[in-house]
């Protein structure tokens, strides 16, 4: 069985964590910063929105991957993949320019977290 389901999201994912990765390194080169946030906000949001994706987005791409590998519905990975991607987008956008946490980062890290949710029950439904 192929995983093409979840390689679509991985990928789209994996480009979102490379671009937030780049950006931590642009931010360091502007805010003259080499190591750590030197006491900078805006370069710890940008540290803090990579290493968020970085902390959250490998299990979910691991519970996509196994339930695919078990026969999960393919719709479910979908509607999955598409919440997750959008979670971390929204998160990323509500985390740009405020330290606050307002509409966009709480609406971003609840998709992501109800996606990683949605994942283990569906693993869980799937073997039991």
């Amino acid at each position: 069985m192929t995983l093409s389901i979840t390689a679509i999201y991985a990928a789209i994912l994996a480009l979102i964590i490379l671009a937030l990765g780049v950006n931590v390194t642009m931010h360091r080169v502007k805010l003259r910063i080499s190591l750590g946030d030197g006491g900078n906000p805006q370069m710890l949001r940008m540290i803090r929105l990579h290493a968020n994706a970085i902390e959250y987005v490998p299990i979910a791409v691991v519970l996509m991957a196994i339930y695919e590998v078990n026969g999960g519905w393919h719709w479910a990975l979908h509607i999955v993949g598409i919440a997750l991607v959008a979670g971390r987008l929204i998160q990323t956008a509500g985390m740009w320019t405020t330290d606050v946490a307002g509409a966009g980062r709480k609406v971003g890290q609840s998709l992501t977290t109800l996606s990683i949710a949605a994942l283990a029950v569906l693993n869980l439904a799937k073997v039991m």
